[in-house]
């Protein structure tokens, strides 16, 4: 087991809390400002490089992973990726990239709405746990309203519908993000949220990271390149699922078993299955059932 990695620290107690009760969390100061300028700069790279960028327009764009080396890191970064793992487990998948800079120019600020499926929401299937999990890298200071902020609804991920849909009403209890660059936010997929305009002098600028289980369908690709595919590491080239054959999302290859180790250094729960059967057709316990498990045990 010593070719495997433990699984990168994800949700404490408290944090998995709070995401299931308001479905997003904030964390400060998550990236240093040597991070930020990197990411900065391999934005600026790719951005040069795409005909549809005008330099002081509205530019966002997908599958940036495959577009520079140093936008591919945040595939199985540590800072981060923990925290999806704890909810998908052994099927993690990437499900979506983005960058996105935003102007001061009105337009491009989206109406409230959830991510995902819109006639058949998500959490149709999955009232409890999401079946995507948003990451959210923040590049510049937005310390006031009207400069391109999130908004979100706390606790509306246990809703399917809203009154202000497709909207950009002022809705009661609503959080309008003011965050400090090198922020992370953690966002269910089910939570209600908009854009605000943007009516500073700044260009907010961030990059967004979605994960699904494996089966669920990519969002931004079909498959990736092989070429670049080889660039990665074992756990990179797995969570990217570029599969030939489509069932392997459902019943990836034993050899991408473990995908990281359990944080004790195990690549099992002792004491399930008998021995004959193999790693890759084990259900392995998630910390997102570990926590839910805690909660239960907890006096009312």
């Amino acid at each position: 087991m010593s070719n495997y990695r433990k699984a990168p620290p994800g949700f404490t107690l408290r944090q998995w809390q709070q995401f299931q009760d308001d479905g997003f969390i904030v964390i400060e100061n998550a990236l240093s400002q040597t991070e930020i300028d990197d990411y900065l700069a391999a934005i600026e790279r790719v951005a040069n490089k795409d005909d549809k960028y005008t330099e002081g327009g509205y530019y966002g764009i997908e599958n940036i992973v495959e577009r520079d080396p140093t936008l591919a890191n945040v595939i199985d970064h540590p800072r981060h990726v923990g925290f999806a793992y704890d909810i998908y487990g052994e099927l993690l998948k990437l499900h979506q990239t983005q960058v996105f800079l935003r102007t001061p120019q009105p337009g491009h600020n989206n109406k409230w709405h959830p991510d995902g499926a819109r006639a058949l929401p998500y959490g149709v299937f999955a009232p409890r746990l999401p079946l995507q999990i948003k990451i959210g890298y923040w590049l510049t200071d937005l310390p006031e309203e009207q400069m391109g902020n999130l908004v979100v609804l706390p606790g509306s991920h246990r809703k399917q519908t809203m009154d202000a849909y497709d909207t950009h009403e002022k809705v009661k209890g609503q959080h309008v993000l003011k965050v400090k660059r090198g922020t992370m936010t953690i966002m269910h997929s089910n939570i209600w949220h908009q854009v605000q305009a943007n009516n500073s002098d700044v260009t907010r600028k961030n990059i967004f990271i979605a994960y699904c289980p494996a089966w669920l369908t990519n969002a931004d690709r079909h498959n990736s390149d092989p070429a670049w595919l080889e660039t990665l590491n074992r756990e990179q080239r797995i969570i990217m699922r570029s599969y030939d054959h489509a069932y392997s999302n459902a019943k990836p290859p034993a050899s991408e078993f473990p995908l990281f180790l359990n944080r004790d250094g195990s690549d099992r729960d002792e004491g399930v299955y008998q021995d004959h059967v193999a790693l890759g057709r084990r259900k392995r316990i998630t910390q997102a059932e570990k926590f839910e498990k805690q909660l239960e045990q907890v006096p009312a």
